[in-house]
């Protein structure tokens, strides 16, 4: 059976919407890879949930010093409340430990014991880019490195003057102005790479949006808590949202 892939996707549009829609970057041709200017992000109280256990955010989405690299502090006011991370009463037949991904409202659940998840706001995919099925966490990365695909360097010629030479091809060392943020998991479908991942961002301003390339966006702080409490072989579920394509089961 054929699997959906951000690189089967890509396929399956014309080559400007390709060049459009690729990578994990702002779109925009003028925004530097290490910031963008974000725009007015709305306020709001977060909704009425159950039992919800809010952290003080000051010091969750504070200045965090992560091996060689520091992750800067989360300007509040570029996220809307409702996307900060809470611990809530969560209704599901999922067991604890999995991560379920709710594309339409821009969330992710870490299901935990007795009835409750976290919570997190997330970025996912633009229109055409949504996606919904299981999949399973193959491997993890700390700062990782980023591989943009031709498609996004082809559209973003000053790009270039950031990418090295790397071990799997030419592209940007895992730090702080990498758009894969502080930290990586990979989706996999069996033996089959997905291409897509659950990563921190370097533009949290962007969490609660649609326009990645398939990709699930975390503030950087958010993604370092899911992933060290995510081991490999985490399985992965993403419900379905209006427009998502079905990515379907290997075998």
């Amino acid at each position: 059976m054929s699997i959906l892939t951000r690189r089967s996707i890509l396929a399956g549009v014309s080559a400007s919407a390709a060049a459009s829609l690729a990578g994990c970057v702002s779109s925009n041709p003028n925004a530097s890879v290490a910031a963008a200017i974000p725009p007015s992000a709305p306020q709001s109280p977060s909704p009425a949930v159950a039992n919800a256990v809010s952290p003080n955010y000051n010091d969750v989405y504070g200045e965090v010093k992560d091996a060689n690299f520091t992750v800067p502090p989360v300007k509040l006011s570029d996220v809307n409340s409702t996307f900060l991370r809470t611990n809530i009463a969560y209704d599901t037949k999922e067991a604890p430990g999995t991560i379920v991904v709710d594309p339409a409202n821009h969330y992710l659940y870490h299901v935990e014991e007795g009835g409750r998840a976290t919570r997190y706001g997330v970025g996912v995919g633009r229109e055409g880019f949504v996606w919904t099925g299981d999949a399973t966490i193959k491997s993890k990365q700390e700062w990782p490195d980023w591989y943009p695909p031709k498609e996004m360097m082809d559209r973003r010629p000053d790009l270039k003057k950031s990418m090295v030479a790397l071990q799997s091809g030419e592209g940007m060392h895992g730090g702080p102005s990498n758009p894969l943020g502080a930290r990586a998991m990979y989706l996999w479908q069996g033996n089959k790479d997905t291409y897509f991942r659950i990563h921190g961002t370097n533009e949290p301003w962007t969490i609660g949006l649609s326009q990645s390339s398939g990709c699930i966006r975390m503030i950087n702080q958010d993604a370092m808590d899911l992933y060290q409490k995510t081991p490999v072989g985490t399985r992965v579920v993403v419900l379905a949202s209006p427009g998502a394509n079905k990515l379907a089961s290997a075998g």
